[in-house]
């Protein structure tokens, strides 16, 4: 489940960046919703809200690290909902690191391609969107007490807790 999450987010993306390069591109921004949400093509060599535009290289690296820790990971995987999660997360660094890596100006160094606008806060793209969903489901399940190996850490009941601390 988890590659069919990450296969579909990816393939989702890489296909909506390369129609928004191809028909959006140096030209003026559509509005979906008035003038809140728009589509218009941002390359942006940094980080969330265009921060950490000298550090491309870095969030290259960082990508591909959270690609391999989740990798590392799948295998001891039997949670449907972590399977998910992770699958969200992995999809959407896939896509964004694609654009590091194959994008100008250059290897490692390439602008991921935005489009999203939403006014009075950011330009996205849909990899930005299941990592940010798949960052919280993680946290979700977390709170719930949810490990990626299929168990459940269960907090003592308050009783149990006080008869320890006696």
């Amino acid at each position: 489940m988890l590659l069919i999450v990450a296969l579909l987010a990816f393939l989702i993306d890489l296909g909506s960046k390369l129609l928004v390069v191809a028909r959006l591109e140096n030209h003026a921004a559509i509005e979906v919703i008035g003038d809140v949400v728009t589509f218009q093509v941002i390359r942006n060599s940094g980080a969330a809200f265009g921060m950490g535009q000298a550090l491309t290289v870095l969030f290259t690296m960082i990508a591909s690290a959270v690609i391999v820790v989740i990798w590392r990971i799948a295998r001891r995987l039997y949670s449907l909902p972590w399977a998910i999660a992770l699958g969200l997360l992995l999809g959407g660094a896939l896509g964004n690191l694609t654009d590091r890596l194959f994008r100008s100006p250059g290897v490692f160094r390439g602008h991921v391609v935005d489009f999203i606008s939403v006014q009075h806060f950011a330009v996205f793209n849909l990899a930005d969107s299941a990592i940010v969903c798949g960052g919280i489901l993680v946290v979700l399940l977390s709170f719930r007490g949810s490990n990626p190996d299929g168990t459940v850490h269960e907090q003592p009941e308050k009783g149990e807790q006080a008869g320890q601390a006696e």
